[in-house]
């Protein structure tokens, strides 16, 4: 399904950002060495760069034309991104086709690519905030739960490792299932809504509304407590905008990465409220955050929980699920030179372990010393997954090692 626009639009320039691609072979955990990447132009067909990805199945990171800055800043102007095309080829796989890949000024869009025997030529709709899209459909912001087959309450929160994706309403039986990582999904729906230009605390604000949007979907089990066979929807009058393979921007998954495990909530309740949010222009909902609204809200210097309550009331608060599915082991505080303990032992496991297929990773001893061996690998880590190099094991980079380590033994029990 693809809700919104994907007419093409020629570029135009007055501004630079830069797209980085990422290849990998029928799985995450399988970096696509040598394989060409090619980007062109869409308007001209003119192909503006080619390359062979590294032994990390990565080029290095191409600067492009965009429009001016201004242009995502105010809705009455022209259209704030640019859009390229890519292609990737690889001997024995079908080629990857990426049309309208979207580039911001001052920004890294980040297009991830699995190479696969059967690959579909996939076309990226516009952003919410440029295309057509439908509105949401109001609903209650808590709900009842479903009943407990033992009659005790549910359990808290917690964080899901994979979302099954509805692409399309909730009966259109013809509609793909796509599953996919949490944090992944709440990647592409913040780069589908909102513009990664934006003030960094109304970036915040709106990615923590997907996520207690989505927790909210997850906890009360509102579609599989129907009989539907899926987490959520695509659409955006029943849930979120979701694009199959588009690309997501580094500004957005940084902040992903530090606050997927967060959630908005009331007192006196247990599930994250169900968020409902719209552009502030086409649609104006009380009660419900505005896109743009949340923009200048940022603009004018208020944080993201400012900015929420401006919107959902003043006894709204911030809350952390206690529990991430599917990884080893659950965040066990900040390591860096100097720290020791099986948390450390752990890490240097998990990192030897992905350097199985990220060889540019050096291997380390499973001692667990933290030291300069392991700040470097970590580093290393680091540089090639997008986050910041700084040789410290924080949250975001102990749940993205935690991920790919997954990804990489996953892989390795199908060998």
């Amino acid at each position: 399904m693809s809700n919104g626009n994907t007419a093409p639009v020629n570029n135009v320039g007055g501004g630079f950002g830069t797209l980085q691609i990422n290849t990998f072979l029928n799985s995450f955990g399988r970096p696509a060495e040598d394989a060409v990447v090619q980007i062109t132009d869409p308007d001209t067909g003119i192909i503006l760069e080619e390359s062979k990805t590294n032994s990390n199945g990565q080029i290095l990171p191409i600067t492009l034309a965009t429009p001016p800055l201004e242009f995502s800043m105010n809705p009455d102007l022209p259209r704030p991104f640019n859009q390229y095309n890519v292609k990737v080829m690889y001997p024995s796989y079908q080629e990857a086709i990426i049309n309208n890949v979207q580039l911001f000024p001052d920004t890294a869009a980040v297009q991830n690519v699995t190479l696969t025997s059967s690959f579909e030529e996939i076309f990226i709709p516009y952003p919410v905030l440029w295309g057509n899209f439908p509105p949401k459909i109001p609903e209650p912001e808590v709900k009842s739960l479903p009943l407990p087959s033992n009659e005790v309450v549910l359990p808290e929160p917690v964080v899901p490792s994979l979302i099954v994706v509805h692409d399309g309403v909730p009966d259109d039986t013809s509609a793909s299932n796509y599953t996919l990582g949490f944090k992944d999904y709440i990647k592409n729906v913040a780069s589908s809504e909102i513009y990664s230009t934006w003030p960094i605390e109304t970036l915040k604000a709106n990615i923590l509304v997907i996520i207690s949007f989505t927790l909210n979907r997850v906890y009360t089990e509102w579609y599989r407590g129907k009989g539907y066979d899926f987490t959520i929807t695509s659409s955006t009058a029943y849930d979120q905008a979701f694009s199959y393979g588009r690309n997501i921007y580094r500004e957005i998954s940084r902040l992903v990465d530090d606050l997927f495990t967060t959630y908005v909530t009331r007192p006196g309740i247990m599930q994250p409220l169900l968020t409902q949010y719209s552009d502030g222009r086409m649609v104006k909902r009380d009660g419900w955050l505005s896109q743009w609204g949340s923009k200048e809200l940022g603009d004018r210097g208020l944080n993201a929980i400012q900015i929420l309550r401006n919107y959902y009331g003043y006894n709204v608060f911030l809350k952390e699920a206690k529990k991430v599915e599917g990884i080893p082991l659950s965040f066990q505080g900040v390591l860096r030179i100097g720290s020791r303990g099986e948390a450390v032992r752990t890490i240097q496991h998990q990192l030897n372990a992905i350097s199985r297929s990220f060889p540019a990773i050096p291997r380390v001893i499973e001692d667990g010393i933290y030291g300069a061996s392991t700040a470097e690998s970590v580093r290393i880590f680091q540089s090639i997954f997008g986050l910041p190099v700084n040789g410290i094991v924080n949250f975001p980079t102990w749940y993205r090692i935690s991920d790919v380590f997954v990804a990489v033994e996953k892989l390795a029990e199908l060998i």
